[in-house]
């Protein structure tokens, strides 16, 4: 793994996975769904399905077409198809995402959830809160909080073992 950039510390992924699962185990619902935001939110949602204990389906959503940017930086390469195997009217649904920053993703998640049905409630869980917020959006369980600058973006990464890390790569855009 490569050194941290200057100015920023990025924590060990599994370790702020471990934190995010306790911080659920104490909070959520025995019944509420996971929904992961593609691609490093499906990750965890996956893994946190099976770490928290309780009936949680899960489900997978990919924001791409609902971001309030999408006319100035186009459709992403990758975009997929979400995929939610429960009904959303009435459930407890919490949104898992890889890095909270601006909370424009968040924001899109919820919108397009609501295309689906009319969920009971809506939590968000997050492995990275970094700050920076440019809507009013909170989550209600966090892995690891970092200060990092607005020049790096913060990204999880998955091996072919399935473990997480972390790392900072320049901001391009994204």
């Amino acid at each position: 793994m490569s050194a941290d950039p200057p100015g920023v510390h990025l924590p060990d992924a599994e370790r702020a996975l471990e934190t995010l699962a306790s911080s659920l185990l104490t909070g959520v619902a025995h019944d509420a769904a996971f929904v992961g935001i593609y691609s490093g939110g499906a990750w965890l949602a996956e893994r946190l399905g099976k770490l928290v204990p309780g009936e949680h389906p899960v489900g997978f959503i990919d924001v791409s077409f609902y971001r309030d940017d999408y006319a100035s930086r186009g459709l992403k390469t990758g975009a997929r198809r979400s995929d939610l195997p429960f009904d959303v009217a009435g459930a407890t649904i919490v949104l898992i995402d890889d890095v909270l920053y601006t909370g424009r993703s968040t924001r899109a998640a919820i919108n397009e959830l609501f295309d689906f049905g009319r969920p009971r409630a809506i939590e968000l869980a997050v492995l990275v809160d970094r700050g920076g917020r440019e809507l009013p959006i909170e989550p209600d369980y966090v892995g690891v909080r970092v200060a990092c600058a607005r020049s790096l973006s913060i990204v999880l990464s998955r091996d072919a073992a399935g473990r997480l890390s972390l790392g900072a790569e320049p901001a391009g855009g994204g």
